[in-house]
């Protein structure tokens, strides 16, 4: 017996979304989870919170530990990706040279960098755990944005702002990063 698909897979990606706290990489990789699952493809979230009370909760914000927990994703990602998932990766990953070592890890055919633009002042004024205002009270060290740098990608396959892009518009250009 053999099995015919009756959908088209797309071919197993990462989708590296990147971007300050708050910028909605979370959101757009679980909205586009959702589209690619009922759609029948394989696909799951690496969340950068969820991954750091579990494979990396030994890991601190120093920029050695925030390149060993991309290192780490990463590894994860390739993974999957050989696995036949499709991966939507959500972490701030900061740094410039720890996406590219993702990137190299991962490999440059299913690599895709997203970078989530939106500006800093959005991101602190939602806020959703408080943790802008934490930072700005002192209580967070080395977080991005605040007392931390973010480099933003010097060459990234898409970048969405969520205060000038609709979802419907991001899913649309999303799926078709992945065609």
């Amino acid at each position: 017996m053999s099995i015919h698909p009756t959908t088209h897979s797309p071919a197993p990606r990462t989708l590296w979304f990147t971007g300050l706290s708050g910028a909605g990489k979370s959101t757009l990789a679980r909205t586009l989870e959702r589209e690619l699952q009922a759609a029948g493809h394989a696909a799951y979230v690496l969340d950068g919170d969820e991954l750091r009370t579990g494979l990396c909760r030994d890991l601190g914000f120093s920029p050695a530990d925030r390149a060993e927990n991309i290192r780490r994703v990463a590894e994860v990602a390739r993974i999957m990706n050989h696995a036949g998932l499709t991966v939507l990766v959500a972490l701030v990953s900061p740094f410039e040279r720890d996406r590219q070592n993702a990137r190299s890890i991962i490999g440059e055919a299913a690599f895709r960098e997203i970078h989530v633009s939106t500006p800093l002042g959005v991101c602190e004024a939602r806020d959703p755990k408080s943790l802008y205002r934490k930072a700005r009270a002192g209580q967070i060290p080395e977080f991005t944005g605040v007392s931390s740098p973010y480099e933003p990608p010097s060459s990234p396959e898409l970048v969405l702002d969520t205060t000038s892009v609709s979802l419907d518009d991001a899913m649309k250009q999303l799926r078709e990063l992945l065609a």
